[in-house]
């Protein structure tokens, strides 16, 4: 088939499967909520009950899922997966985490190992003390190098150095496509540690999804993250997101909604992405003002307090004001970085903290508090009725349908409040209705691009040696993994994703993972093609 016959083909495929997808989204938000809610009335043939909640309880079934299912019984499957801890791991996930050291090391650490660029300037300009370790202190030496202030004279040296670095740093991306994932991190962490950090984080995000046993756990970390959503690209945050998933997302998605919040209100990539580092109180009675500084001077700023309220909590129609917003502001002003130049760990600092009374949804803060302000705020928006609502629903919108019904969302908002916001009580409150195992929650979600390739992957047992390719093909089809710009993170409605370039990317991929024409990743193609390639079939985009 010549290029042009090739396109052709894929095109015409394009706009069936477009038609295909659109036609039952179209009818179902055409539907009067009379027949919505009758859909969810109307329960699941028991046959199709386990196939359901692998599906929405795991980034979908491999061949051998099914009949441990069956053997345990669903009750008892979805129970030791509210539990993951009492789930022994997959030691083949264990062995690909153990060769990433950047997951676990912490930040002080991680700066050592993996300079950022103001650290090598410092150190080009002899302004910090060199690492002991001599192959750390002659790759500081060598990464310096770029940073080293020049002079005319040998700027057309330093211009056929930089040509020079650019050809051997192309000729290296080209050649880490195809290494293992031990390989090509060796490399980076010695030429580009940036990109090995990133590198790193999103190549055990596919990892865990694919082969991790606490499949619930997983998908709960992903969906938790991106309800606190933060930019891996956003300057500091590109060394803080990993400690910011491990430590103020992870531990807590089968705990208390308020240990979570305040975990991520504390944390210095939650603090430096919505900019609270630098709020300050606009007239603080004790700090003296620099009147000869040249540096701007800070105020209140309102992003956090904003987002915490809008998006983290209560909800953009949760009933508060912009007086509220200010307020919230106020109460974390102080609420910051230690050293941030060193990327340190979260401080209050009392001296930078409006001490005035403040009015947060009709509730009055004393005057004269510290950092006990903004911890108040967390345990009113924790446990305020409109937040129950909002998460209950995003909840639903997740694991049941885009437009949940109306009678589930209030159940599961009374648990929340009644368990004061334990979240493994509402999601057992949603599984043990009957609107999730009903016909209107069956094959009702698209996919989302990390859903399609992990399901894939996970149905075709497929073999990775390097998950960075995997990755690109979820970053084509319009989900590039930790990168999502906006604080909103990425959309949970299946609409979001029904769009022609990320339908034909969802395609591609599914003809080169049938084909084995993905770097670093193979399957048996005598066993596992066709289910490949019924990955871009409609049906196979459905969850």
């Amino acid at each position: 088939m010549n290029s042009k016959a090739f396109q052709t083909q894929h095109l015409v495929r394009t706009i069936a499967v477009l038609a295909l997808l659109l036609s039952p989204l179209a009818a179902r938000n055409s539907k009067k909520p009379n027949e919505a809610d009758a859909k969810f009335r109307e329960k699941l043939a028991k046959e199709k009950q386990g196939e359901h909640a692998l599906s929405r309880l795991s980034f979908g079934p491999r061949p051998q899922d099914r009949e441990k299912l069956r053997k345990l019984g669903l009750k008892k499957w979805i129970e030791l997966q509210l539990n993951p801890t009492s789930i022994p791991e997959n030691p083949e996930l264990l062995e690909k985490l153990a060769a990433m050291p950047t997951l676990l090391l912490p930040m002080e650490a991680l700066l050592v190992q993996y300079p950022t660029p103001q650290i090598l300037t410092a150190f080009a300009a002899g302004k910090i003390t060199p690492p002991e370790n001599p192959e750390l202190r002659e790759t500081y030496t060598r990464l310096s190098a770029r940073y080293k202030p020049r002079n005319e004279e040998s700027k057309s040296a330093a211009e056929l150095e930089n040509e020079a670095n650019q050809k051997a740093a192309a000729e290296r991306r080209r050649r880490i496509g195809v290494m293992s994932t031990e390989e090509r991190n060796g490399i980076l962490r010695s030429t580009a540690p940036q990109q090995a950090i990133a590198g790193e984080l999103t190549e055990s995000k596919l990892y865990r999804a694919v082969l991790s046993e606490r499949q619930l756990h997983e998908v709960l970390v992903d969906f938790w993250f991106n309800h606190f959503n933060v930019y891996l690209d956003k300057g500091a945050d590109h060394w803080l997101t990993t400690a910011y998933e491990r430590e103020a997302i992870r531990p807590f998605v089968l705990g208390h909604f308020q240990e979570m919040l305040l975990a991520t209100a504390e944390s210095p990539a939650m603090l430096f992405f919505l900019d609270n580092w630098q709020s300050v109180s606009e007239a603080p009675a004790d700090r003296p003002r620099k009147t000869q500084s040249k540096r701007p001077v800070r105020g209140l700023n309102e992003n956090y307090a904003r987002e915490l309220m809008e998006l983290h909590t209560l909800g953009v129609d949760g009933g508060y004001t912009q007086k509220d917003v200010q307020e919230v502001a106020r109460c974390f002003t102080g609420w910051t970085i230690e050293e941030p130049n060193r990327l340190g760990k979260f401080k209050f600092n009392e001296r930078v903290h409006d001490k005035g009374e403040k009015l947060v949804l009709g509730v009055t803060i004393p005057a004269g508090g510290g950092i006990e302000d903004g911890i108040k705020v967390i345990e009113i928006l924790a446990k305020h009725p409109a937040t129950a609502r909002f998460l209950s629903r995003k909840l639903a919108q997740r694991f049941v349908a885009d437009e949940p019904p109306k009678a589930l969302v209030e159940r599961m908002a009374a648990s929340f409040l009644k368990s004061e916001g334990d979240l493994k009580v509402v999601m057992r409150t949603m599984l043990n209705s009957p609107e999730f195992f009903s016909a209107g929650a069956y094959r009702a979600k698209m996919k989302s691009p990390l859903e399609v390739v992990a399901a894939a992957l996970r149905a075709t047992e497929a073999k990775i040696t390097n998950a960075v390719p995997a990755s690109q093909a979820i970053a084509n089809m319009g989900q590039p993994l930790y990168r999502k710009q906006e604080p909103t993170g990425y959309s949970n409605n299946s609409e979001e994703w029904v769009n022609s370039a990320g339908l034909l990317a969802r395609m591609n991929f599914a003809i080169a993972l049938s084909n084995n024409k993905i770097n670093g990743v193979s399957i048996d193609k005598d066993r596992y093609a066709e289910i490949a390639r019924s990955t871009g079939a409609p049906e196979g985009q459905r969850r």
